[in-house]
């Protein structure tokens, strides 16, 4: 017997192989006939045997046979209850049925089992020859059903896969059908004309026109055709020479590519790109030209656009440079200024003198910054942040533009630090969190803002130095963003939101800030969860005066510190005094000089003798950011400060993540304040002493 379950034929039977033998089933209870049978018809067909009704049936659900001998006397089910059964099953009711029996030959007891569906009777004891017999015909029957069956399966599977091939076909040259109405729409739509020319004609007239010559031009088709001088007639002034000199040409060379412009029946020109190959013939004669015509004045527009950026970004530049020198002399004005306040004796109109001129000077100082700020080239003014006042001025500039449908939560560590960063360019990375926040969730949700802190470990994934960090997330339930985009959203100008619905900037400039302040961003997202995008920040440095607040620590204050001996850079002579001067009325010993090498001939020299170095940035030869990498070489943990009036952007990245930079023209309050976040709180807190001394190195 078989232990697997064959396959169904279509009309619900098991199925049977082509050229597989028929199989014949034998039902009876003596294990003894069941041996006889079998070895009378084996050679005919494949025999399994039942020894009982029920083992009969499981056979049938099984197998497809040509003929079941059934005896008609066994235990449990009898042979015409087995055979009432199988003739109740509709995969089952049309298998021939031979009775096998040793009594009741009489009429009624064949009679009622022709009732129950048998085709014939055989009597025990079975005459092999005529057993044989009767079973072979029923395996023939069986075989060419079986064999007609396949053959119009076969056919209807002809007959399906040729309706299947005519209904691709027809699919097929629907398709082509579209995909050329498309084309022909596509060409109707862009400011595209396809002509064929005739080699030789003058004037110049296509004979055949694809696209929208009147969307292009203006005119209809036909005004060419009555008109043929008009293509000439229409060339703007300065480009007709050229254009025409082009169209002679293209038959020596062989094909044309000329831009020019020409009047449109409105009255305004556009700008063609006309372009033409020359077409032979067979023997290698010219024949006509196939060329296109493309109206390019949305890209003159945008190259002219692009000039204009150019000429802005080299305005900012220069811009940007004037502002150093301005920047340069205020220092030195309000420098001096401070100078003679704090060391001359002064009469009432003295000072009223000296007020003007510094609020002169100040005046003078904010049209630099706002002209630094045209030329988009302020730099990033780092500072401590308190987490609580940020919180409540992101919530306020947000409020009228989340709506009523999304909330916005803040939640922050108990002892949570203070973090490191230009406070404005952070407040504005979080609003473009927020916002992306906001719009990943139409039907509203609740964003989360959490602040903690962190320590990054060398080798961490972010690629952070090891130090502590303040860590900022914001946290949406929205759409998601799908994995195989997650490492693109931070790159210029990539956005998921339709077209004219974001720019693809907000991230990258996230990104940008977090970089530039020494930190990084991480984000994490699952479609249909939500995004958290996490901004690791600086630690802000510890302050002078343990225990008070991060506001109190970044006010600079008037207690004294000890006396440093300072190292001053800076290469304008004016700018170097009246800053030695300032360092001086601070009480500190200063040398100055006029650039770095003469600084690092001193720094190697006595590289304990120094506790701070205030550099300028901007420096002939070398900068104030290579300087002092040089200078850390010599003296790893040496404080430092860089004064400028104007840096790149990129440049200034170059500086140690610790130094600072103060922006001339700056205050003694300033530098005070500047002297005070540098310095470890032991030399900060130390008792001051007197001596101050200002001297320039040779």
């Amino acid at each position: 017997m078989t232990g697997t379950i064959p396959s169904l034929a279509a009309n619900g039977a098991p199925a049977i192989a082509a050229g597989s033998r028929a199989r014949v089933l034998i039902v009876d209870d003596d294990e003894r006939n069941l041996l006889a049978i079998r070895t009378v018809i084996e050679d005919i067909a494949d025999v399994e045997t039942a020894s009982s009704g029920e083992e009969a049936l499981r056979h049938l659900l099984k197998s497809e046979f040509a003929v079941i001998l059934l005896d008609v006397y066994m235990p449990g089910l009898d042979g015409y209850e087995t055979a009432q059964l199988i003739r109740q099953r509709e995969q089952t009711k049309r298998i021939p049925i031979v009775f096998l029996s040793a009594v009741n030959k009489e009429k009624e007891h064949l009679i009622r089992g022709y009732a129950m569906g048998a085709v014939d009777y055989v009597f025990k004891p079975v005459e092999p020859v005529v057993l044989r017999s009767k079973v072979a015909v029923f395996v023939d029957l069986f075989t060419m059903t079986r064999e007609i069956q396949r053959k119009a399966e076969m056919e209807q599977r002809l007959l399906d896969e040729n309706l299947r091939a005519n209904a691709e076909r027809l699919r097929v040259e629907q398709e082509l059908r579209l995909a050329e109405q498309r084309q022909a729409a596509i060409i109707r739509s862009l400011p595209i004309i396809l002509y064929i020319e005739p080699d030789g004609v003058s004037p110049r007239v296509p004979q055949f026109v694809g696209g929208n010559f009147a969307a292009v031009t203006g005119f209809p088709f036909d005004a060419v055709q009555e008109r043929p001088t008009i293509w000439a007639e229409r060339l703007h002034p300065d480009d007709r020479e050229r254009a025409l000199q082009a169209l002679h040409e293209r038959r020596r060379t062989g094909f044309m590519a000329i831009e020019y412009r020409w009047q449109c029946a409105d009255g305004c020109y556009k700008h063609f790109l006309d372009q033409a190959v020359l077409l032979r013939d067979a023997d290698g004669g010219a024949t006509q030209y196939a060329g296109t015509l493309l109206d390019v004045s949305d890209r003159k527009d945008l190259e002219n656009q692009l000039l204009q950026a150019r000429k802005m970004d080299a305005i900012g530049k220069l811009t940007g440079g004037i502002a150093h020198d301005f920047n340069n002399l205020l220092a030195a004005v309000l420098g001096g200024i401070g100078l003679i306040e704090r060391r001359l004796p002064l009469g009432d109109d003295h000072k009223k003198i000296l007020t003007m001129t510094r609020r002169a000077a100040e005046q003078g100082s904010e049209l630099v910054g706002r002209l630094l700020a045209f030329a988009r080239r302020q730099q990033l003014q780092p500072a401590e942040i308190d987490l609580a006042r940020l919180s409540s001025n992101v919530t306020d500039l947000l409020a009228h533009t989340l709506g009523g449908l999304v909330e916005l939560q803040w939640e922050a560590d108990e002892q949570i630090w203070c973090a490191f960063a230009d406070s404005t360019q952070l407040e504005l990375a979080l609003m473009n969190l927020i916002i992306n926040a906001r719009d990943a969730m139409p039907k509203g949700g609740r964003i989360k803002v959490e602040a903690r802190n962190a320590a990054a470990e060398g080798d961490n994934p972010l690629g952070l130095p090891a130090g502590d960090y303040v860590v900022l997330a914001v946290r949406d339930n929205g759409s998601g963003i799908p994995a195989d985009i997650l490492e693109q959203v931070t790159e210029p100008f990539f956005t998921t939101k339709q077209m004219g619905e974001g720019t693809g900037l907000g991230l990258s400039m996230v990104y940008g800030f977090a970089r530039q302040s020494g930190g990084a961003i991480d984000i994490a997202s699952a479609v249909g969860e939500g995004t958290i995008v996490e901004i690791w920040l600086p630690r802000a440095p510890e302050r002078a005066r343990h225990g008070d607040t991060a506001a109190e620590t970044c006010d600079g204050g008037e207690e004294a510190m000890r006396p440093l001996r300072v190292l001053l850079v800076d290469d304008h002579a004016a700018v170097r005094e009246t800053t030695a001067g300032m360092l001086a009325d601070l009480g500190h010993e200063v040398e100055s000089a006029a650039d770095g090498r003469s600084m690092l001939r001193q720094l190697r020299a006595s590289p304990d003798g120094y506790d701070l170095i205030v550099t300028d940035y901007a420096m002939p030869g070398m900068s104030g950011g290579e300087l002092l990498h040089k200078a850390r070489t010599v003296r790893v943990d040496l404080p430092a400060i860089i004064i400028s009036g104007y840096a790149d952007a990129e440049a200034i990245l170059s500086k140690p993540a610790d130094a600072i930079v103060l922006t001339k023209p700056f205050s003694l309050d300033q530098m005070r304040a500047a002297i005070r976040s540098v310095m470890p709180p032991s030399v900060a807190d130390a008792a001051p002493a007197p001596a101050p001394i200002a001297r320039t190195a040779g």
